[in-house]
């Protein structure tokens, strides 16, 4: 499998600095988003140090003799448990790092992050951070919100489009790295096909403009770097009221 990718971060239109953060490790073929919070600029600090664990971890753990600090859940595969432990690492330093420094008290982190082994591609995430896939003209949201919004549609299966363009609040994420000491990281495994755009994003793009303005901006844009280009400015032009990160695959037969 053969692959194409291309990333952008900006500031946005209303904030003064970018809590977000991407990384891409070539070597493991493993893509991350992070969308810190907090207060003091410790937002840049957890989500900088979410994805340097996760990385970190897969640097070692190609070592088959090093022992991991949590358990392998055999319901899952070893690529799979490879992702989660990694998210756990991160959620427990950045818990431990908050706690011990007043000025860092509060921060936290969303995640999402894929990666590419054989034809299937494995993707684990942590608040509302997204990964959507464009196949066929086609756009689907391949992981889901942990916000109140999403707890809430799960109580009310029947809510409108109007009700939850309407809910109060709709931004308010219930799982996030270091918010507690331990964390469920939800992990599944899709399979590849040839000609397949996987979208990468914080809130800050997703938030801002409509999952068919995503589509129709990438199909329109082949090329990858002037796609990530052009959906950053899409959301800033819708308001651009967060920082906004786009990390795109495309995956070639």
């Amino acid at each position: 499998m053969r692959i194409r990718y291309a990333a952008k971060t900006d500031v946005g239109m209303k904030r003064t600095h970018n809590e977000d953060y991407f990384s891409l490790v070539e070597q493991d073929q493993l893509f991350l988003v992070a969308d810190g919070m907090g207060g003091h600029a410790s937002g840049e600090v957890a989500s900088k140090m979410a994805a340097d664990t996760i990385q970190e971890f897969f640097a070692r753990s190609q070592d088959d003799d090093i022992t991991w600090p949590y358990k392998m859940d055999r319901q899952l595969s070893f690529v799979e448990n490879r992702l989660v432990v990694g998210v756990k690492m991160a959620n427990q330093r950045i818990h431990e790092a908050a706690n011990k420094d007043l000025r860092l008290k509060g921060m936290g982190t969303t995640v999402v992050g894929g990666q590419i082994v054989g034809q299937k591609l494995y993707i684990a995430h942590v608040g509302d951070s997204r990964c959507y896939r464009i196949r066929g003209g086609k756009i689907q949201q391949m992981t889901r919100d942990h916000s109140l919004l999403e707890d809430y549609k799960d109580a009310k299966p029947g809510m409108s489009d109007e009700e939850q363009k309407k809910f109060p609040h709709k931004n308010v994420i219930t799982r996030a790295l270091g918010m507690r000491e331990t964390v469920q990281v939800d992990v599944h495994a899709q399979d590849i096909e040839g000609g397949d755009v996987f979208v990468f994003c914080s809130d800050g793009l997703s938030g801002m403009i409509e999952d068919d303005v995503i589509l129709k901006t990438v199909v329109e844009h082949p090329d990858l770097e002037q796609a990530v280009s052009a959906l950053v400015d899409a959301a800033n032009q819708a308001g651009g009221t967060d920082n906004v990160t786009v990390l795109a695959l495309q995956c070639l037969a």
